[in-house]
């Protein structure tokens, strides 16, 4: 399998791609901007493995993305790629629009083109995966937890930038029947 990840340098992002290829026979494309939340320093342990590659490319760089898709021909896609920074986003939030919303839109175009492009027997199996936040159920209080059926209900613009990925990937999955989503993760 042939699984491109972004956001792959960042803290989940690389425990994600060492596991899979320290533990897998998966070959693994790393997408990450590197900027404030990744570290090609973190993939240290994987870089030189033949089943490795990295690119150093925005995902808004949809040129570039479909380049990667073309070349790399992907069975899946694991997308953590996010601007983050909750306080960043109050002062600075054009650039969680670009990276969560066109960001995540500019990954849907090339992994819609190239689930076009590939064999049936491929396509059936092609998956993306984008992987959310609870910060986009708002606030918890004291005591709960959030369910996958909780009501959105974001409250800076990093929530609401993920939110709006949230809804381009169902709608997506929806239209094509190519898309999986990875829920955020019940709190408690």
């Amino acid at each position: 399998m042939r699984i491109i990840v972004t956001g792959g340098a960042g803290f989940i992002g690389s425990a994600l791609v060492r596991y899979v290829v320290q533990e897998t026979a998966h070959n693994v494309l790393v997408v990450d901007k590197l900027t404030y939340a990744g570290s090609i320093a973190s993939l240290e342990s994987v870089h030189g493995h033949p089943r490795f590659r990295f690119s150093r490319t925005d995902i808004c760089d949809q040129a570039e993305i479909r380049e990667l898709f073309a070349s790399f021909d992907p069975d899946a896609v694991v997308h953590l790629a996010a601007e983050s920074h909750i306080d960043r986003s109050i002062t600075a939030p054009a650039e969680f629009v670009k990276t969560n919303m066109l960001g995540t839109y500019s990954l849907l175009e090339a992994a819609l083109a190239h689930w076009r492009s590939i064999e049936n027997r491929r396509a059936q199996t092609f998956r993306f995966h984008h992987v959310s936040t609870d910060e986009v159920y708002g606030a918890l209080g004291d005591e709960g937890r959030f369910t996958e059926q909780t009501r959105y209900d974001p409250s800076s613009p990093y929530s609401a930038t993920k939110a709006a990925s949230d809804h381009l990937v169902r709608a997506a999955g929806a239209d094509h029947q190519l898309l999986e989503q990875l829920w955020p993760v019940p709190v408690s």
